[in-house]
């Protein structure tokens, strides 16, 4: 399957959707699911999904929408939560709140790493990029989820962010933002959710590094904060041997 093919099956799938039959739909989708297809074009399917018709031709599309999403979660196939994320990051414009809420109940009922990553790096990281405050602010509560999965959300988030940010100069600012925002999560305990908060720390590292350093400094050596070992680890992954020692010696 290329690009264009993947585009138009997920516009056939759309127009099954938009006219309530959710069980065709899923039955045009679900051989894809059934083969190793690769991300992309699993993207290009829930984006079409996810933009269907305008809202005025079809007021219930975005009902019916989720109702498809639901039937792909039932079976828990990976390249499932791939559709299910780029249909959500699709109405990211039109519902953002909408788009968390479901992105968070997805991520509980996924219960596994890479589907919390999958979710990730399609809704709440594309939406800090594109509208940066509103996001954090949806975000905000996930710090504190009693899920996990959520909590670990956060930092594959932020690491999209970073990503997505290059180091450039003028998002410095952002970035610093965003460490604050993660600051009581260094403490964080689970493995699980402390692996997607490194992750988010070691990207903003790589594009930040002086940012980070003075950053990890103050969590460990001005607050001697308890940490995860991996936590420290994945943060001064790529700091050079000196801001590692500065950031690290009591």
């Amino acid at each position: 399957m290329k690009t264009k093919e993947a585009r138009e099956l997920g516009k056939r799938i759309a127009a099954l959707v938009q006219a309530g039959q959710i069980a065709q739909a899923y039955a045009l989708l679900a051989p894809v699911l059934a083969e190793r297809t690769p991300f992309r074009l699993l993207d290009r399917i829930g984006e079409e999904v996810g933009a269907g018709p305008l809202e005025e031709a079809c007021p219930e599309y975005d009902r019916r929408a989720n109702a498809f999403l639901d039937r792909i979660a039932t079976d828990k196939t990976e390249g499932g939560w791939v559709v299910i994320a780029s249909a959500l990051g699709a109405q990211l414009e039109r519902d953002p709140e909408g788009a968390f809420a479901r992105c968070r109940e997805y991520t509980i009922a996924a219960d596994v790493w890479y589907a919390t990553d999958i979710l990730g790096e399609r809704v709440p990281g594309p939406a800090l990029v594109a509208n940066f405050q509103p996001a954090l602010d949806l975000l905000a509560f996930w710090r504190e989820d009693a899920n996990r999965w959520v909590r670990r959300t956060v930092g594959v988030a932020v690491h999209f962010w970073a990503k997505r940010s290059r180091g450039a100069a003028e998002h410095t600012a952002q970035a610093e933002v965003l460490l604050a925002f993660l600051e009581p999560m260094f403490e964080e305990w689970d493995m699980d959710a402390v692996k997607g908060v490194g992750w988010g720390l070691k990207t903003l590292g790589k594009h930040y590094p002086d940012l980070v350093a003075d950053w990890v400094a103050q969590q460990v050596v001005q607050r001697q904060r308890r940490h995860r070992a991996i936590m420290l680890r994945k943060a001064l992954t790529y700091l050079s041997d000196e801001q590692r020692a500065c950031a690290t010696v009591i």
